[in-house]
């Protein structure tokens, strides 16, 4: 690790600066993985990860609620070079979480961790060819400001700090407990409680069954549907091929027929909608109880995967409903009450405990300002090449996976890339790499094509995408794979100097 000194002329003795070959900013599973990545590929580049928080983990340390898991497989949303050694496929936070320690223990980076160290602003310097980020430690106020040659994002794209919630009409009539998933209370005791959860997307369908099994009944109320699907919690076939081949063969097997089985359900769901929204149809109607109103609570208005689909490990929600244990309404708020809420329709949902399960507020890349040269970076006039840099914004790097299947795989697609990147700027003695669209008239559209709330809450305030690669966000791990596991890191439209 290298220091610059830098002196102010009426201060001879200032303190050396810390220089990184660079910086990663966050401690999830995205900026685990770029480490793990640099050390592999690029075992003399000097790095360090600054996470705020006090620990790893990103999303599966910060998310206590009860029941919290995945819904990717982890055969696919684990790391290529890592294999899932756990029986089940779907897989809780504790087993993510050490998993991840598993991870950051065997490739050494422990010591590359440094913890409560927040982002405050970062500034890219032409003439210096490297970045500026004040940092401040969380835990003692302290401020410093590191310099790195490349800084590279890892945060995802949701606010830690604070989660979505709509305004409620009466809400502070109510005299029962009101909690968002993302700030769950480590003594919240829900046994023997009326619940009422408030959402349809991935954080309530997994509340739902795990607080059914304590309390006295769960209800989840939604505005609109989403699709649901029940999933083994354990992939038999994956388990039977580590038997069979060992740990890594066998996973990678493994991880190759999830990669093609997802490919295969979102491609179906794309060109055949309308039978994609029957099946899913049916097998919700199997896994209801008889004469089950499924069309009015199961019935999105939208096709499949316009969303992301809902995956429940076994169908434990549904047997939640079949046992009387859980229940879906389908309404409106007109206002809370002291006791519940009163809908639309008339009816009054009395509750002990509300769940806000309401959603997340996206922010691109942490929320962290930056600029270039002393002009603000402004993320909405920005467009993004290959899905991990920004026009106009040199020597810069983000980690954002797949909305349509497991996160991991784009990131370990573009980490091995950045790598490359990297290897060839070094070779060819470049310090400064900048993406610029060539054609001004281009078109663009959101860079997160998708049409959940969360979304189109925050699409303003993010990058665009083209209508051509490079500058494509692609969705496809079949042609990110070609573009950035395999394809040339140069092109015509990024810019060395």
């Amino acid at each position: 690790m290298s220091t610059d000194t830098v002196t102010a002329p009426e201060d001879r003795t200032a303190a050396p600066v810390e220089h990184l070959d660079v910086l990663i900013v966050g401690a999830g599973i995205s900026g685990i993985g770029a480490g793990r990545y640099l050390t592999a590929e690029l075992p003399g580049k000097e790095f360090a990860i600054l996470e705020a928080r006090a620990d790893l983990g990103g999303t599966w340390d910060l998310f206590r609620y009860p029941g919290i898991r995945s819904d990717s497989d982890l055969h696919t949303f684990g790391y290529a070079f890592k294999p899932w050694r756990e029986k089940e496929s779907i897989a809780d936070a504790p087993q993510i979480l050490s998993y991840l320690r598993e991870t950051v223990r065997e490739n050494g980076l422990r010591d590359r961790i440094r913890y409560h160290h927040r982002v405050l602003d970062a500034s890219w310097s032409t003439a210096d060819a490297r970045w500026s980020v004040r940092v401040e430690r969380a835990d003692t106020g302290e401020q410093f400001t590191p310099t790195c040659d490349w800084l590279f994002c890892a945060m995802g794209y949701y606010r830690y700090d604070q989660g979505f919630t709509p305004e409620f009409e009466g809400l502070e009539r109510f005299t029962g407990t009101v909690v968002h998933p993302q700030h769950w209370p480590e003594d919240l005791d829900h046994t023997g409680k009326r619940v009422l959860v408030i959402g349809s997307g991935a954080t309530a369908v997994t509340l739902v069954p795990a607080m059914a099994k304590r309390a006295r009944q769960v209800t989840m109320l939604q505005r609109t549907p989403t699709y649901i699907m029940p999933v083994p919690r354990r992939d038999h076939i994956a388990n039977l091929l580590r038997r069979l081949l060992g740990d890594e063969r066998g996973y990678a097997l493994a991880r190759r027929k999830n990669i093609a089985q997802q490919y295969a359900i979102w491609s179906f769901c794309q060109r055949h909608p309308k039978a994609a929204r029957r099946i899913i149809r049916w097998v919700n109607a199997r896994q209801l109880p008889k004469g089950y109103p499924v069309d009015e609570h199961f019935s999105p208005p939208y096709d499949p995967w316009d969303q992301r689909l809902c995956a429940v490990p076994n169908g434990d929600l549904f047997k939640a409903i079949r046992g009387g244990r859980a229940a879906v309404v389908t309404d409106r708020i007109r206002t809370f009450t002291e006791r519940g809420v009163l809908l639309e329709s008339g009816r009054e949902l009395e509750a002990d405990i509300v769940v806000t399960a309401t959603g997340l507020n996206v922010q691109a890349f942490g929320g962290i300002p930056m600029s270039v040269d002393g002009e603000p970076v402004r993320l909405a006039e920005t467009v993004a090449y290959k899905g991990m840099m920004l026009s106009g914004v040199p020597n810069f790097a983000y980690a954002i996976g797949y909305t349509n299947s497991s996160w991991t795989l784009k990131i370990g697609l573009l980490c091995e890339h950045f790598c490359r990147l990297l290897a060839h700027m070094e070779r060819r003695g470049h310090r400064i790499c900048r993406p610029e669209v060539a054609d001004p008239a281009m078109p663009t559209r959101p860079f997160l094509d998708f049409t959940a709330g969360y979304i189109l809450r925050a699409v303003d305030g993010l990058p665009r995408q083209g209508d051509r690669a490079p500058w494509q966000t692609s969705t496809s791990y079949r042609d990110d794979s070609r573009m950035l596991g395999t394809g040339q890191v140069t092109d015509r439209e990024l810019h060395f100097s």
